[in-house]
């Protein structure tokens, strides 16, 4: 059956399909990932799926081939416009996980060893794009068995980071609710509205910006992050970010390049994939051994994320209640951060017009907190990290 890649495009498809499905359901509180690894690892245990199905596909070699971009794309998606009005959400959230990175560093290397430390590290300040980044040079290294630690901490981070950020939120916006102070729209927050951002070059005219053009331009630029990764030592995904966001900027590339190319969903199930062919050799002894210091990790990190998030509140004049869970965002990510807004704004609001006010004034910060971890920050220090193993 399974000589049939149709077959196992198919059974794979059914997995992510089911982890949305729930995740959906669940209104983000169950992670799809955790879903969808778990599902995995039960069909490869109880022997339905061979172990070297998943590895040796084309999916596999396909979502290899797309890591770099992604990441580029990643690049074109970060809101410059929003993130100069929110600049004490980007250092509050990059304070956050530079301080929960460091106390994993700090307690988690004298109790489990340096390498187990930065094999969680990188995914507890971000997601999917740092836990590859990780992977992959573990990889390299023939620490295949420290694989398990990020993907453990990649599918149950959103369930300590949401509950987390849900509880603070709440208070926050309890608070303003009772002090009457809330308004339609305030000025630093409003701007979650689009602004379509200036533009210095227009490489590419519109009537050319097709999938097969903005394919290639994305291809070729992820060619040339892996060539200068083998020339300066700099791991491509800091070269693909930073080639994404430059393109931007000079008009090569459109905002959200990859959604406007029509690729984006096949991307992202296609990294997912490689997410899944990583743990192909994981066995249940493994899961066991590695969950509590992926717990350990993970409860470590979030305590420094929240330190962070609490100092540089105070640092920038900004109520903790609402600085942390912008830091926590890291663990959660787009779209669960603005599924969050609206369940808090939605319960704690009286009638309609609190609700919008407490909505506009918690999801704009909330957004760029998230782009700045999960889409920027987290690649940046995953690709640091994994160099000093």
């Amino acid at each position: 059956m399974f000589e049939e890649p149709v077959y196992v495009a198919t059974i794979i498809m059914l997995l992510l399909a089911v982890g949305e499905v729930i995740s959906i359901w669940s209104k983000a509180w169950i992670p799809s990932l955790l879903i969808i690894l778990a599902g995995y690892l039960v069909l490869l245990w109880a022997g339905v799926l061979p172990a070297d199905m998943l590895p040796d596909s084309t999916l596999a070699a396909v979502g290899s081939l797309l890591v770099g971009v992604v990441i580029t794309h990643m690049g074109t998606l970060i809101p410059l416009n929003q993130i100069r009005g929110q600049y004490k959400a980007v250092l509050i959230a990059l304070i956050g996980i530079t301080f929960g990175a460091g106390l994993i560093l700090l307690i988690v290397s004298p109790i489990l060893g340096y390498a187990s430390a930065v094999a969680g590290a990188g995914p507890v300040t971000g997601g999917i794009i740092a836990y590859i980044v990780t992977a992959e040079r573990l990889t390299e290294l023939g620490l295949q068995s420290l694989v398990v630690i990020p993907a453990l901490i990649l599918g149950l981070q959103k369930l300590t980071g949401l509950p987390l950020a849900n509880v603070l939120l709440r208070k926050y916006a309890i608070k303003l609710r009772d002090r009457g102070v809330l308004i339609e729209s305030t000025a630093g927050s409003s701007s979650v509205k689009t602004v379509p951002g200036r533009r210095s070059l227009q490489i590419i005219p519109e009537k050319f910006q097709e999938p097969p053009v903005l394919l290639f331009l994305l291809f070729v630029s992820a060619s040339l992050a892996t060539w200068l990764d083998s020339i300066t030592g700099l791991n491509y995904g800091v070269w693909a970010l930073a080639i994404g966001l430059i393109g931007r900027l000079l008009g090569i590339f459109p905002e959200k390049a990859m959604q406007k190319a029509n690729a984006f969903g096949l991307g992202i199930a296609s990294i997912i994939v490689v997410i899944m062919a990583s743990i192909s050799t994981v066995t249940f002894e493994d899961v066991v051994n590695t969950f509590w210091p992926a717990v350990l990790i993970l409860t470590v990190g979030a305590t420094g994320i929240m330190a962070g998030g609490w100092i540089a509140s105070k640092l920038f004049k900004w109520d903790p209640l609402k600085g942390m869970p912008v830091a926590l965002t890291a663990l959660f990510g787009f779209p669960a951060d603005y599924l969050l807004c609206q369940e808090v704004s939605r319960s704690v609001g009286r009638d309609e017009g609190e609700q919008k006010a407490l909505f506009d004034e918690l999801v704009t910060p909330m957004l760029v907190g998230g782009f700045t971890t999960v889409t920027t920050a987290s690649i940046v220090i995953a690709s640091i990290l994994v160099g000093t193993i």
